[in-house]
């Protein structure tokens, strides 16, 4: 694997951004590339948004009109990708993720926001490779697996505390 280039844009506002999380996404970005075997260098778009803006993209894209966690628009099929020209890079495509829904979730299921956008974006990502869990079946266990370990890897495991003590209990 060479150079990898992740983009991150935020184009919402009812959510603010914690420090640390572009980096999470650059990471776990890099992590599934290094899980996959990736060779190449590899270009990324990531883009946080709001619910509305999310629903938008699915209507039009997927024909499904509601709001959804993330979206992923993969640019290659199999090993054949789109080449930046400039970079050489092959561009997998674009993580569209709703900024709104991640807090949600990560409220719902109990663990932090980083745990939550860290799953999604490994979700992303093996989507932009070519993985697929429409269906069900192996394909979306074997999924599910490669996304926890890439959590693992980023120290992100399922049921983790991040809980500090305070000074008086130490």
């Amino acid at each position: 694997m060479d150079k990898i280039k992740v983009m991150i844009e935020n184009r919402q506002k009812e959510v603010k951004i914690p420090t640390g999380l572009r980096l999470l996404v650059r990471r776990t970005c890099n992590a599934v590339l290094t899980m996959e075997k990736f060779q190449g260098s590899a270009e990324i778009s990531v883009s946080f948004v709001n619910d509305q803006q999310i629903r938008e993209l699915n209507a039009k894209f997927r024909g499904k009109d509601i709001s959804t966690d993330v979206l992923s628009f993969p640019m290659g099929e199999g090993d054949d990708y789109e080449i930046d020209p400039a970079t050489g890079a092959k561009i997998l495509g674009d993580i569209i993720i709703s900024m709104e829904h991640a807090v949600d979730q990560a409220s719902r299921y109990g663990h932090s926001l980083q745990r939550e956008v860290g799953f999604l974006t490994a979700h992303s990502m093996l989507h932009l490779l070519g993985y697929d869990h429409e269906d069900g079946g192996l394909e979306a266990v074997k999924m599910r697996e490669k996304e926890e370990a890439v959590l693992i890897m980023l120290g992100l495991p399922r049921n983790a505390s991040y809980a500090f003590q305070d000074e008086d209990e130490i």
